[in-house]
């Protein structure tokens, strides 16, 4: 069964502009899906008696695939954790965790925002089941840099697409948009979800 593009209805965001939200879910993370479905459909006509370590259509099939999924899930994350109404602080056991696990919220906001000036494409807070604790997560591309058993809480794009409309190639004044627009209640419904 075909992967189906998920629709997300983001309006009046706060310093993030509804171009910029379209341009990347409508074209970007659509462009995602459409080449994960291409990928599956090859894949299962892929010669896997030739599959080979240097090179092979099913190795490059299998990698491409492991890429496309992941964009389409990390986009899938980063546009459900969006929300201008939404509370400016994480509240409940969520709250308690960034707490026990960072100091503060402040430390946790400032260890998030110093991530995202330093990956290359995502940034996690993500519960890792294997301590039990909050981390946030650098990871350059979609494939590379991901942790095992962890459990994304909530998920920022820092690729340029993500705010070249609104800021250029200005990275400080988008994260600082896309603090003021997380949706704590989806962060807390994910965590609880463990």
């Amino acid at each position: 069964m075909a992967h189906q593009v998920k629709r997300f209805e983001i309006k009046g965001l706060d310093g993030i502009s509804d171009n910029q939200i379209s341009q990347h879910r409508d074209i970007l993370y659509a462009g995602y899906v459409n080449k994960l479905n291409e990928i599956e459909e090859k894949l299962k006509a892929s010669d896997r008696s030739k599959a080979n370590q240097i090179y092979s259509e099913f190795r490059a099939l299998k990698a491409d695939e492991t890429f496309a999924l992941n964009g389409v899930i990390l986009h899938e994350l980063y546009f459900e954790n969006l929300n201008v109404k939404s509370e400016k602080k994480p509240g409940g056991k969520l709250a308690d965790m960034i707490a026990r696990d960072f100091g503060s919220f402040e430390k946790w906001q400032e260890d998030f925002k110093a991530c995202g000036m330093a990956a290359r494409g995502w940034v996690i807070l993500g519960l890792c089941l294997y301590d039990s604790k909050l981390h946030n997560y650098c990871l350059d591309t979609h494939h590379f840099n991901v942790p095992m058993c962890v459990t994304p809480v909530l998920v920022m794009d820092v690729y340029e697409h993500a705010y070249v409309i609104d800021y250029g190639v200005k990275r400080p004044p988008y994260i600082d948009a896309f603090m003021k627009n997380i949706d704590w209640s989806i962060a807390q419904k994910r965590l609880n979800q463990q």
